[in-house]
């Protein structure tokens, strides 16, 4: 009985570490996963701050040569 006793605290003690492995893992993700919805973000407002914003789009511009 002591055996077995002594193989649950070893399995235990493994679950313990990789729980902790496991977690310090999904809160690094999810520091990168904020980092990169702010740079999104940051390239969106880039983008539409280099759109104009008069309706007319390219379709709609006469090319150079006419």
């Amino acid at each position: 009985m002591d055996t077995r006793l002594a193989e649950l605290e070893v399995k235990l003690a493994f679950q313990d570490e990789l729980l902790d492995a496991l977690n310090a893992t999904v809160a690094r993700q999810q520091k990168e996963m904020e980092l990169l919805q702010q740079q999104m973000r940051l390239l969106y407002q880039q983008l539409r701050s280099n759109q104009p914003d008069d309706g007319a789009g390219l379709r709609d511009e006469i090319p150079p040569h006419y």
